[in-house]
């Protein structure tokens, strides 16, 4: 083992600002975003993959990891940072305890009577003797003096524990009781300060997408791997940390990484299990008076939320209900206010559609929390189905904010107040109530301050934000309604300056209407003049028989799809307007990647399965020949296309024209359809060839694009 000297500098810098990775990358071209990242945030960035690379088998939060990184790879010469990574690794492997080498570093402790150790330290206090007392969760000893001005100066080492750096010292005595660990020194390992303003000047040189890309590679994810919508549900996960008394639920599949912003992103979120909390953990306990986890946490995250069958304390539920309400408890005869947000995170087991027809989107909490009163108190539902489970290639490689200096920024921001900075655009709906207004500008407020701390926001931007806060509380209400008939309806919507009302739905209301629709469903939209599905069957049954035999005409007008939504393919999309068709042109710019290969093969197989055997279509596609050293490839691909087609009764052809921009498709059945992304709609899925989204689209995630259908003619 080394000596403790690399770790004595960093309690010493524990009292300065922190460094950071500012490295150069290895077989690695900085992208456009990176060199931006380290110009204007030189000091507090990392290369996220580099956390990855030191940490080896410890099982330490990632905050621990980028903080130890700052201290020693903060350079731009290769050799200073390759350095820095060998001293990282070298101070984890000498000085981070692992469980089952305890007693070989207790015996080091005895042998040299001190030495510096990474460890998880939860302190208690023994009344009896009236003494703090702190326990090593890694290395196993207990009963460890503590000074009570190391209990005033890091409190929350008493409730839920913190990782420190540590001298533990070692001195036997002939007395049994006398505990032989002695405790030199502890520093909790987190950023002491840091300079707002310079963040705020810092984030005037970004663009909003930029800006973003950057959070989304600090929470240490690939943004090309991501679109606009999944970007701000990440996001919205990091809004407990920057909004006192926020409280958030996301319910959705395994392995779409639900806890891990609240177990590796900061120091100030403390994660919990479900099934572990009790009055006294998270309150207060009533017999000796100490304040529990929400007095002393900014984010309290309860993992394994969800599991109808789990038993739960009722009066818990009742005390958590004012909490989250009121943001205060009692402790006996006082009252006690707190800041902490709460999180609640748990997984589900049904589809969206099963649960919709079946019950509704809280079905999965237990039974005592399957109540209005309590749901009524969630600002936001994350839509957790709509979060891809986290693969290997979706982790980043490039730059982002060390998280302990992001952690810090956030909390600085709790007592900042931007609720109302959408007022001066726009206005909300008249009977939207008071606690989901709540809601939506707590959520408002949030994502502000996440994407626009130095206040600055165009109309278009803050619209964006508005109407996602607003699709958010709008989740838990329409749920609620489901639960309590006794719940008023609300038209969920915000009004602009001309007066002009815009609505807001959520993704799965747009997917799944006929399941949906219910009490409020059906009074939302007699209020919008849409028909329901209940209307709709009625019109049918109301019809003649010679309406019945009619054909519905098919839709002439623009349609819009959020990113994230399923059940879209181009059955449904394309073929009712190409049915019949002998001749058609398609006009893409982008057939080029081997994916937009096979949503060509898709749309030609659907026409093939469709026509008669004995006829033949003419299919011409009008692209952009791909250049470079990429150019045999494309070509080979197209030809393959045409082989395969032909066997099928198509004739498939390909036009070259440099000039093409727009993406259109035109039948001889009279119709023109604009996409706007061409047949490029889909999102890339795990590639696996046991998902059924790679049989399927509907199965399959879009992407946001539009599509318009001109009747240009009679067929």
């Amino acid at each position: 083992m080394t000596d403790d000297t690399s770790l004595d500098v960093i309690c010493a810098n524990t009292e300065q600002d922190t460094g950071a990775v500012a490295t150069t990358d290895q077989g690695r071209e900085q992208t456009a975003l990176d060199k931006k990242v380290n110009e204007h945030f030189a000091g507090v960035v990392v290369r996220k993959d580099l956390v990855k690379a030191v940490k080896g088998n410890a099982i330490v939060p990632s905050y621990v990891l980028e903080y130890l990184l700052g201290q020693y790879a903060a350079s731009d010469d290769e050799a200073t940072i390759q350095a820095g990574i060998s001293s990282v690794r070298q101070i984890l492997a000498d000085h981070y305890v692992h469980r089952n080498q305890s007693e070989l570093v207790k015996s080091t402790i005895r042998e040299r009577g001190r030495y510096k150790i990474i460890d998880r330290v939860t302190v208690s206090l023994n009344d009896k003797d009236d003494v703090y007392e702190a326990e090593f969760a890694n290395l196993g000893i207990k009963q460890v003096l503590v000074e009570p001005a190391t209990i005033t100066a890091h409190p929350k080492l008493l409730v839920g524990g913190v990782w420190c750096i540590c001298d533990i010292e070692y001195f036997h005595s002939d007395n049994s009781r006398v505990v032989p660990w002695i405790l030199g020194s502890i520093k909790p390992i987190q950023l002491s300060h840091f300079d707002f303003d310079s963040y705020t000047t810092s984030r005037r040189h970004f663009t909003t997408d930029e800006w973003i890309d950057l959070l989304i590679q600090s929470i240490g994810f690939n943004p090309d791997l991501f679109g606009r919508r999944a970007k701000l549900i990440q996001l919205v996960r990091l809004i407990p940390f920057v909004e006192r008394n926020y409280n958030l639920v996301e319910l959705g599949p395994k392995g779409t990484g639900k806890s891990h912003i609240f177990s590796e992103f900061s120091p100030h979120g403390m994660l919990i299990s479900g099934g572990e909390v009790t009055v006294p953990k998270l309150f207060v306990n009533n017999s000796n008076g100490r304040l529990g986890l929400v007095g002393y946490w900014d984010v309290v995250a309860f993992d394994e939320f969800a599991g109808k069958k789990k038993r739960t304390d009722k009066a818990l539920v009742d005390i958590m209900k004012n909490y989250m309400a009121n943001k205060s408890f009692s402790r006996g005869v006082e009252t006690l206010g707190a800041e902490a947000s709460m999180v609640f995170v748990g997984n589900t087991s049904h589809t969206v559609p099963y649960m919709l027809k079946h019950s509704d989107l809280f079905d999965e909490l237990p039974e005592s929390y399957h109540d209005s009163a309590f749901l009524d108190r969630l600002h936001f539902y994350i839509p957790g189905w709509e979060v891809d489970t986290i693969r290997s290639e979706m982790f980043s490689e490039g730059y982002g904010f060390v998280v302990d200096y992001i952690a810090e920024v956030l909390k600085s921001m709790r007592n900042t107040d931007l609720s109302d900075r959408y007022q001066q655009h726009f206005t909300l709906g008249s009977d939207i109530s008071t606690r989901d207004r709540d809601g939506i500008h707590k959520t408002f407020s949030g994502l502000m301050k996440i994407l626009y701390p130095h206040g600055e926001a165009s109309q278009e931007e803050i619209e964006e934000i508005l109407q996602f806060a607003i699709e958010g509380r709008k989740r838990v209400k329409d749920q609620i309604l489901r639960i309590d008939s006794t719940m008023a309806a609300v038209k969920f919507g915000f009004q602009d300056a001309d007066g002009t009302w815009h609505r807001v739905t959520t993704l799965e209301e747009d997917e799944y209407p006929n399941y949906y629709a219910g009490r409020y469903a059906t009074s939302e939209r007699a209020r919008a003049h849409e028909p329901t599905a209940e209307d709709e069957s009625r019109a049918a049954t109301d019809k003649s028989p010679t309406d019945a035999e009619a054909e519905p005409p098919l839709f002439e007008g623009h349609r819009d799809y959020q990113e994230n939504q399923r059940g879209v393919s181009y059955q449904e999309l394309l073929m009712p307007y190409l049915r019949g068709a002998s001749e058609i042109s398609i006009v893409d710019p982008y057939i080029r990647m081997p994916h937009q290969g096979r949503n060509l093969v898709d749309l030609l197989a659907l026409l093939a399965a469709e026509k008669d055997p004995a006829d033949e279509i003419s299919v011409t596609l009008v692209t952009k020949a791909e250049r470079g050293e990429y150019e045999h490839q494309h070509l080979l691909m197209l030809n393959d296309i045409r082989e395969s087609a032909a066997a099928a009764g198509i004739n498939f052809n390909v036009a070259w024209d440099e000039s093409i921009h727009d993406r259109s498709i035109r039948a001889d059945t009279g119709w023109k359809i604009l996409l706007g992304r061409g047949l490029d709609i889909f999102q890339k899925g795990s590639g696996s060839q046991y998902d059924l989204g790679a049989r399927r689209q509907e199965f399959r995630q879009v992407v946001s694009f539009g599509v318009t259908y001109i009747r240009e003619k009679a067929a």
